[in-house]
């Protein structure tokens, strides 16, 4: 006999759900839009291939087709996972109410971290999980309950969503590196002076694939354009996709011909369109699928005048048409988070990151796997080398041969890779999602479209050795939050519905209430990060070729890194003082991004030296001093900060009064010091550096006076040896830290009068 739950005290406590589901939707659209917007902007924003604001206008366009065309596709929450005449009306809304929470949770934690991931597979496996809680719970103290889960769940649902990962990873990256790979053999990287015909076919060929991947994926479930054209194109694939070539050939020709089109710039324009419609029409049931069948439950319980812990659900497994009026509010809410959030973007970069063509900073650190893996197909690729044929080698080498164009500008706001490749990640993404769904395999659209991108970026060369062990280790990081979305999204949601059962509406009001709380915190933290990130400033690349440009350019980078480092410096001996490890680990913080971007600019070397003309050769010196004298201001300032942090960290001893006052004294003249600093380099008035560099040696004797104290204190008096390293480590470096700033300003101001 089925066990009753604990009854919900309040009449209208359903409706009440019903509010927060409509809530939680909203909020859901927000940060699965902020996930998934990596799926269709990577390649045109990766190729900029036009400006930001004409790429979302198009996405935009996109969604709102997509959001239209997705009545069809709100089943899989409806009846897909579980098996709706198996359960209550109280049962299912407290499934519904789990998935909710949980997914909003989880998107936004894979959103704060800047990873994409997949919301099909997050949506399918909290549904999985909440309804297995249920099914434990109506079945607990029944013999044979594993037995009886079949009856209650869908696991081949499962099981299809599982293979489709492996298949999506496997086959997306295996196919997009073979085309990416041939494409590049008939157009190479100076595709612009290839033969006309070869951009019109492959335009046609692009075109052709991606208008049939609209027709498959995109309208194929829009109640507006059924109709015979549909009909026939579904069934008549090849044909359909031979007359659109011949089509899309002769005008692709005669618009290059006649007015000089760039043909790949149309390919990435109609793919983005194309996968923005996608997925909003096949993705938006994720967002609001859940809340939809909700409401649905809810009308049709009502609508019974039953108890709801007896009113079963097998009504929910009929087809329920979705109001277009409903899909378009959602997808207005998709296009206004596309336009205006910042965590989208961040998502973005992490793909965009993993697959440019340049060398640079790069964002994950390479693991003993990756390293591994790496190596071993280096030892394929040699074996493979050491078969092919002299003649074909050399012939593959003059084809990936880059122009010197190419290598001089790469370090600059460039494209992350060209247009050919962003084309091709956008046509093989249309057409394997297109197969799939004319198969009837569950393909996600973000495994899809992020493997693409790697396979193509591996094929374009794109991860050479500087760069292979860390863009795998990268790969390797998103393709584990894959699986750890399943893995998550299943426990998780099943922990919130067993809370939901037990807690009743007591437990609904505080995880609603929680769940809120953890999104306004992370958007206010991702707010400030963002405000204080645009306020310090970012150090900036140099790209004049003259000293006298350089000068100029770099001042805001030595003004923003004297700010910062004099917050950070400033930070730790207040930290040290206070005995406060908050204070020492935000500094640490800063102080390792800080040096981070003044590696980056120094990776940069090689690509700056580049560029310059044989006329400033002489800049790049200039240049690499200042850049090694900035590393070594940051260090010292990291040696200090991270000394402070362990010394505290380790439960040793503080420091003694008169040695925080000496500190103190320190910390405030260089304060003073590193404002000045930022001042004149600020109004890039060189000429107030002078009075500075007079101050050298009166710092530099106020430290070796206060060594000589310390030594005398150590001499005289008991003292803890951690406490006295620490404090003259943190003189001598502070020392080191004056050297490495007041030699930036020997260099600008000696350079400043030789062009004055």
């Amino acid at each position: 006999m089925q066990p009753e739950l604990i009854h919900l005290n309040m009449d209208n406590i359903y409706l009440i759900m019903l509010i927060a589901l409509a809530i939680l939707a909203i909020a859901d659209l927000v940060v699965g839009v902020s996930n998934d917007a990596v799926n269709f902007l990577n390649s045109a924003i990766g190729s900029k291939a036009v400006s930001f604001r004409t790429i979302i206008i198009v996405a935009s366009v996109g969604i709102a087709f997509g959001a239209l065309s997705s009545s069809g596709m709100m089943e899989v929450a409806r009846k897909g996972i579980f098996v709706p005449e198996k359960f209550y009306f109280d049962e299912i809304m407290i499934i519904f109410m789990a998935v909710m929470l949980t997914d909003i949770l989880l998107l936004d934690f894979f959103n704060t971290l800047g990873l994409p991931t997949s919301t099909t597979v997050s949506i399918v496996f909290e549904l999985l999980g909440a309804a297995f809680c249920m099914t434990f719970i109506k079945l607990a103290g029944t013999p044979d309950t594993l037995l009886h889960l079949g009856e209650y769940i869908n696991s081949e649902k499962a099981i299809e969503i599982i293979t489709g990962i492996l298949l999506s990873v496997v086959i997306a990256f295996t196919v997009g590196a073979l085309v990416q790979f041939f494409t590049r053999l008939l157009l190479t990287f100076d595709f612009k002076k290839r033969p006309v015909w070869n951009a019109a076919a492959f335009s046609g060929i692009a075109i052709a694939s991606i208008s049939y991947f609209i027709i498959i994926k995109g309208l194929k479930s829009a109640d507006f354009v059924q109709g015979a054209f549909i009909d026939w194109a579904n069934s008549n694939v090849w044909e359909f996709i031979g007359y659109s070539f011949i089509v899309y050939f002769i005008i692709s020709y005669a618009l290059i011909k006649l007015v000089k089109l760039n043909v790949y710039v149309l390919v990435i324009i109609v793919g983005t369109f194309a996968l923005a419609m996608a997925f909003a029409g096949n993705d938006l049931v994720n967002f609001i699928g859940v809340p939809m069948a909700a409401y649905n439950s809810y009308e049709i319980w009502l609508a019974s005048g039953e108890p709801a812990n007896t009113f079963t659900m097998e009504s929910l497994a009929q087809k329920v048409p979705t109001q277009p009026l409903l899909l378009l509010f959602a997808g207005l809410i998709m296009i206004l988070t596309l336009w205006f959030s910042k965590k989208a973007r961040r998502v973005v970069k992490t793909s965009v990151d993993l697959s440019r063509q340049d060398e640079g900073q790069e964002r994950f650190k390479s693991n003993a796997f990756s390293r591994s893996l790496v190596r071993g197909t280096m030892k394929l690729n040699t074996g493979f080398v050491a078969i092919l044929p002299k003649p074909i080698l050399k012939y593959i080498e003059v084809r990936f041969s880059k122009p010197k164009s190419t290598i001089r500008v790469a370090a600059i706001d460039t494209p992350a890779f060209d247009l050919v490749r962003a084309a091709v990640n956008l046509m093989i993404a249309s057409v394997l999602i297109s197969v799939a769904t004319s198969l009837k395999l569950p393909l996600s659209t973000t495994y899809v479209t992020f493997m693409v991108a790697m396979g193509t970026s591996l094929a374009d060369r794109a991860w050479g050795s500087e760069s292979a062990v860390y863009r795998v280790a990268g790969v390797l990081n998103v393709i584990g939050g894959w699986f750890m979305t399943a893995i998550s999204a299943f426990t998780a949601a099943a922990i919130m519905a067993f809370i939901l059962y037990k807690g009743g509406s007591i437990a609904l009001f505080l995880l609603f209430a929680i769940a809120i709380a953890i999104l306004v915190r992370n958007y206010m933290n991702h707010k400030k990060r963002s405000e204080a990130e645009a306020e310090e400033g970012r150090l900036m690349r140099a790209v004049s070729s003259s000293i006298q440009g350089i000068i100029n350019e770099s001042t805001t980078n030595v003004a923003s890194s004297f700010k910062r480092g004099s917050k950070v410096y400033v930070g730790a001996i207040e930290g040290l003082a206070k005995v406060d490890l908050g204070k020492l680990r935000k500094s640490k913080k800063g102080i390792t991004k800080l040096n981070a971007e003044v590696e980056e600019l120094r990776n940069n070397l090689y690509y700056f030296i580049k560029n310059l003309d044989e006329s400033h050769v002489q800049a790049s010196r200039f240049y690499i001093d200042v850049l090694g004298y900035l590393q070594d201001v940051t260090q010292s300032i990291d040696f200090v900060v991270t000394s402070s942090y362990n010394h505290l960290n380790n439960n040793h001893k503080g420091l003694k009064f008169t040695q925080l006052k000496d500190l103190k004294e320190i910390e405030e003249r260089l304060d003073v010091l590193f404002s000045q600093i930022e001042d004149a380099f600020k109004a890039k008035n060189f000429d107030a550096l002078l009075p500075i560099l007079e101050e050298k040696q009166n710092l530099l004797d106020s430290l070796s006076i206060k060594m000589e104290k310390q030594v005398q204190r150590t001499r005289s008096s008991d003292s803890s040896p951690k406490n006295t390293m620490l404090y003259i480590s943190l003189l001598q470096e502070t020392q080191d830290l004056i050297v490495a700033t007041m030699n930036i300003l020997e260099h600008y101001y000696i350079e400043y009068k030789k062009h004055m």
